[in-house]
């Protein structure tokens, strides 16, 4: 299934001694601030004829479905029966894009019964997988795996695979066409990043090229999750053999010593470094070249979060009390979202840099909740998710996190819970859940800047009714589980695509 990114995993699940770090100035925590919000309006782009529609949640890095053009990609169930599915109520599904209250079916690859679309870049061109209805005699399942590039015409396009192989999964497009990703090579790896017996490569596509990035020192795995506009790509790899008891996640098998890596095509890959465990993993990427994540210290005890860019190398972020916690995003300011703990409360975090020093403001908790901020845009406004009490929120200019389902019409039937990303225009991809399917939307805010949205409220929210946590009503999806983008691209150990509940 598609996890939300690896570090969230590791930050939600490592319980730790405290060790004091304390590398920045931490803001008053939980601020009461007198702050209002706007109400959003929900579109729902619907399906082609099934049940349900979906979005990825994102593999290695932040959520690239929703640009500041206010494009969505994902996909959409059709009224076909998958005969390929393991499940017997599994809809084959087709990529879709929807902008501008358009919705498009962006089309099969000849033979296929399935698309997707992963991400998106800021001026429209798209990546994905999709299946061709060939056999994959490595793998030896009866349809093959196949990443996808639409461009600005919007046809579909086989990117390939590696030589001698019929698997490949790509994760995120820039402006130029460039599109990175994972696929298999033929060589049996027991530690494969995916489980399914052979070493996972990460690539780089471009113009129906596709290249092998390589590894970090004596790795023989990586996978390469995101890239910039200058070209700059950034993923995880093994280091070595040594085995890693805490780098793992629900994508990736991540079994040996992983490191997080750069690549650009004049310098060829990088390593980020380490705070001195057997694990780093990178989480995302901006145009500045400026990465975040998380990195175990020695010992393997506890994850601290880290900034890296080139001047300065990676930098510790700091955390509650110094306790433990990952970085998850950041925007183009290099502002930073993640979240920490001192313990077993996990809040969400902003982190900052003023007068040249990193300042960590406290968004707060949900009661029993472990929230964890995973976008925030140009205008520092963090969107994210508390996996423990189901809930997505929203929190601005550092003011406490509020539940996203008090700013949606009452009566819209969904019940908001896993959240893609925030776009520049203030636009948030998530998911809904109506009692029986799965429904991708995007909520629309009612601001100056969307006038004359049909259905929209434009009266403000008080932060404390906003605040006030609904009960989900009805059982939340277990994270990732209804995203069919990973699952079609992970068929050896993941192939159930949908989740029912």
């Amino acid at each position: 299934m598609k996890s939300r990114i690896v570090i969230c995993i590791l930050v939600m699940t490592v319980l730790a001694v405290a060790i004091p770090v304390s590398l920045v100035g931490q803001e008053a925590a939980k601020q009461h601030y007198p702050h209002r919000y706007h109400h959003y309006q929900i579109a729902d782009p619907g399906t082609f004829g099934g049940p349900q529609s979906y979005q990825d949640l994102g593999t290695l890095g932040a959520v690239g479905d929703l640009n500041n053009q206010g494009a969505f990609g994902g996909g959409a169930d059709t009224p076909t029966v998958d005969p390929n599915c393991e499940t017997p109520d599994c809809y084959a599904f087709h990529a879709l894009l929807w902008q501008n209250g358009t919705k498009t079916d962006l089309g099969l690859l000849p033979g296929g019964t399935n698309s997707f679309v992963n991400g998106i870049s800021a001026n429209g061109l798209m990546t994905g997988t999709g299946d061709n209805g060939q056999p994959d005699p490595l793998i030896g399942i009866p349809f093959q795996v196949r990443g996808t590039y639409w461009g600005h015409d919007q046809a579909i396009t086989d990117m390939g695979t590696l030589p001698g192989t019929y698997f490949s999964s790509p994760f995120a497009v820039n402006n130029r066409g460039e599109v990175v990703g994972a696929a298999m090579n033929t060589i049996p790896d027991a530690n494969s990043l995916w489980g399914i017996g052979y070493q996972t490569r990460a690539f780089y596509w471009k113009d129906g090229v596709m290249q092998d990035l390589g590894t970090l020192g004596t790795g023989t795995d990586a996978i390469a999750g995101m890239i910039n506009e200058r070209g700059q790509v950034v993923g995880n790899s093994y280091i070595s053999a040594i085995p890693s008891a805490v780098c793992n996640d629900n994508v990736a098998y991540y079994l040996l010593t992983t490191g997080a890596f750069i690549w650009d095509k004049k310098n060829g890959m990088k390593n980020l470094g380490s705070f001195g465990g057997t694990c780093t993993l990178a989480s995302d990427l901006n145009n500045r070249g400026q990465v975040v994540g998380g990195s175990a210290l020695p010992g393997d005890s506890i994850f601290h979060p880290f900034f890296w860019d080139a001047e300065t190398g990676m930098t510790e972020l700091g955390t509650p009390d110094g306790g433990y916690g990952g970085a998850l995003a950041l925007n183009e300011n290099g502002d930073v979202v993640g979240s920490g703990a001192n313990g077993s409360a996990v809040d969400a975090l902003l982190w900052r840099k003023r007068g040249g020093k990193w300042r960590m403001t406290d968004l707060g908790t949900f009661a029993g909740g472990c929230p964890f901020a995973s976008s925030v845009n140009a205008s520092a406004q963090v969107v994210g998710f508390d996996s423990c009490a189901g809930l997505p929120f929203l929190s601005e200019d550092g003011a406490p996190i509020v539940d996203l389902n008090t700013l949606v019409p009452p009566n819209s039937g969904l019940q908001l819970n896993e959240v893609g990303n925030i776009n520049d225009r203030g636009e948030i991809s998530i998911n809904g859940w109506d009692g029986s399917n799965n429904h991708a939307v995007v909520l629309i805010p009612c601001d100056e800047n969307h006038p004359g949205v049909e259905g929209c409220d434009y009266s403000l929210v008080d932060a404390t009714a906003a605040a006030r946590v609904q009960t989900p009503q009805v059982k939340r999806t277990p994270s990732g589980a209804i995203h069919k983008g990973i699952t079609m691209a992970l068929p050896g150990r993941l192939r159930g695509r949908t989740a029912r509940r």
